[in-house]
C-alpha cells in the first residue's frame, strides 16, 4: 500500500503497535507498516500542535480532529487488517498467504500475497466509497480504453500499481501465473454480480477472493517451496 485515500462506510458484501521486521519464513503482519506510518504521522501532528499552543497544547490535541492525510493511513491499516484475518483464515499446506511485503529499491509495499497450486496473487486492499465499475470508451474507430471507476471517481491509476507490483513478483518466479487483484473492503457492491477484470486485474470484495483462492487447486506449483521464494525476495516491511 502507497497511500490509502478514502473510507468506505458500508457494503452490501460482509468481510470478516510498531514492531521489528520479521523472519523471511514468517507470514508478516497484515497493514503493519500503514499502521505505522499512521502512528508517526499522528505523534508528528501533535507534536506541532503542542509546539503551537504551548501551555494549552494538551487541550488542543484533545479537542482538534484529525488531518485527513493522517487519518488515511489509519483506514488503510483497518482494511489490510481486516482482509489479512480472512486470508489468514484459507491457509493450509495448498494456500499460503503473505503480508505486507517490501518491494526491494522501492518506498511501496504489496499488502498481501497469496501462492496457490495454480500461481501466485498480488493483492492490493483498498476501502473506498462508492461502487466499482468498469467503464469501456473507444472502440471500433478508436483504441479501446477501459477504466475504473468508484462511484465518481476514476481510479484507473490503482490497476497501474497491481500491474507493477505483478511484474516484481513474475520478474522473480518467471513462468509461475502472476495475477493481480485489486480488493475493495467495504465498497458499495451489488448483490448479485458485481465483480470484473480489466487490464487481467481482478476487482472484487474479500468473500469473492476467499472464493476464488480456494478454487485454485489444479497446478504444479509447490506452494511450501515457492512461499520461501517469495517471502525471501520481498520482506516483511
Amino acid at each position: 500500500m502507497e497511500c490509502p485515500t478514502e473510507a468506505a462506510e458500508s457494503t452490501s458484501h460482509d468481510f470478516e503497535p510498531p514492531c521489528e521486521a520479521l523472519p523471511a519464513n514468517e507470514s508478516g503482519v497484515a497493514g503493519s507498516s500503514a499502521r505505522r506510518e499512521y502512528e508517526r504521522r499522528k505523534a508528528k501532528d501533535e507534536e506541532k500542535l503542542r509546539e503551537k499552543w504551548s501551555y494549552f497544547g494538551g487541550l488542543a490535541v484533545a479537542l482538534s480532529d484529525e488531518r485527513q492525510h493522517t487519518k488515511a493511513w489509519d483506514r488503510g491499516a483497518v482494511g489490510e487488517e481486516r482482509l489479512g484475518a480472512r486470508l489468514n483464515a484459507l491457509a493450509a499446506d495448498g494456500l499460503a498467504i503473505l503480508h505486507d511485503r517490501r518491494i526491494p529499491g522501492s518506498k511501496a509495499n504489496i499488502d498481501h500475497i497469496a501462492i496457490t497450486p495454480g500461481g501466485i496473487w498480488v493483492i492490493d486492499a483498498k476501502r473506498y466509497k462508492g461502487r466499482p465499475e468498469l467503464k469501456i470508451e473507444g472502440g471500433i474507430l478508436r483504441p479501446r480504453l477501459e477504466k475504473l471507476l468508484v462511484g465518481r471517481r476514476d481510479c484507473t491509476k490503482l490497476v497501474d500499481g497491481v500491474l507493477k507490483q505483478v511484474d516484481f513478483v513474475r520478474d522473480l518466479v518467471g513462468d509461475v501465473p502472476v495475477t493481480g487483484v485489486l480488493c475493495f473492503i467495504e465498497a458499495d457492491w451489488p448483490l448479485i454480480g458485481g465483480a470484473f477484470s480489466t487490464r487481467s486485474v481482478h476487482v472484487l470484495w474479500p468473500k469473492r477472493l476467499a472464493r476464488v483462492l480456494t478454487e485454485q487447486t489444479a497446478g504444479d506449483v509447490d506452494v511450501a517451496a515457492m512461499r520461501e521464494t517469495v517471502a525471501s525476495r520481498f520482506k516483511s516491511a
